[in-house]
């Protein structure tokens, strides 16, 4: 069976990413757009048809509501599930929600944890028994038995909190225990107390570099062979590039990169890293 096609649409670029980053990784094609003219021409567009479409409520030019209205009212689409994404706020929201044409919502803000398990709950059939199970496994509610886990341990060094949650949310439901730095002091102590299997690092830190957590791992004999991946989404120079493999890195991506492929390099340098 095909994987579940779904339209994302959200003008925060965050959340667009990390809902994008979530269904990826759960197996699913996904076509992401940030307004609903844009999410229109999508469903327009040759191909396959979408299973489901995602789509925040407050966003400037149409809002979900208009957007949801104009779906719903095109007789090819009326049966097209529709999840609104949003906080919910105000009392009478969610009755105007469903209204408009929505058929369930999540709340804002998204829980990178139970996102995939929260959504086949509101879209049943959403995910066949081919898409791969470990990918879109939440992590255990507390007194739950726990989920089939890789048994290895992913050191992730960024300054930006909400890419440390992207790469959680990424990583986390496919069996991964992550483990999170903002500064190459804190990733070093991280290390030196836990060895990781990966480490995976930004190059630009509010303290400090990517260059300056790789020279510092390297420096540590025990830590010298842990696979080490510098993704960036600024540093596209092939200076930067260069003196990373000089210091030791396995792998120099930059992003944008399409989850699928980052998450097959991952398991490359984990397959044949020492444990």
């Amino acid at each position: 069976m095909s994987s579940p096609r779904v339209l994302v649409v959200d003008d925060n670029a965050i959340n667009l990413q990390l809902v994008s980053y979530l269904l990826q990784s759960a197996g699913c094609e996904v076509c992401a757009v940030d307004n609903g003219e844009q999410a229109l021409a999508a469903l327009e567009a040759p191909g396959d048809p979408f299973d489901v479409v995602l789509c925040d409520i407050q966003m400037p030019v149409m809002d979900g509501y208009e957007f949801a209205r104009r779906v719903k009212s095109d007789a090819r689409r009326r049966e097209l599930p529709m999840v609104a994404l949003t906080a919910l706020a105000m009392v009478g929201d969610r009755e105007r929600v469903m209204q408009s044409g929505f058929d369930a919502y999540l709340s804002k803000p998204i829980e990178p944890a139970t996102f995939i398990e929260t959504l086949r709950a509101v879209v049943p059939g959403l995910f066949a028994p081919s898409v791969d199970a470990a990918a879109a496994a939440p992590p255990p509610a507390p007194g739950s038995t726990p989920p089939r886990t890789t048994g290895q341990t992913i050191l992730v060094v960024d300054d930006t909190v909400s890419n440390l949650e992207l790469k959680q949310g990424m990583l986390q439901p496919l069996g991964f225990r992550v483990l999170t730095a903002s500064t190459p002091d804190q990733a070093l102590a991280l290390a030196r107390h836990e060895r990781p299997d990966l480490i995976i690092s930004d190059i630009g830190l509010g303290e400090g570099t990517g260059f300056d957590v790789i020279a510092r791992v390297k420096a540590e004999p025990h830590l010298r062979d842990v696979p080490f991946v510098f993704l960036t989404a600024t540093h596209w120079d092939e200076e930067s590039q260069t003196r990373a493999l000089a210091m030791g890195a396995d792998r120099y991506l930059t992003r944008p990169i399409d989850t699928p492929v980052l998450i097959e390099e991952i398991r490359r340098l984990l397959a044949r890293a020492p444990r």
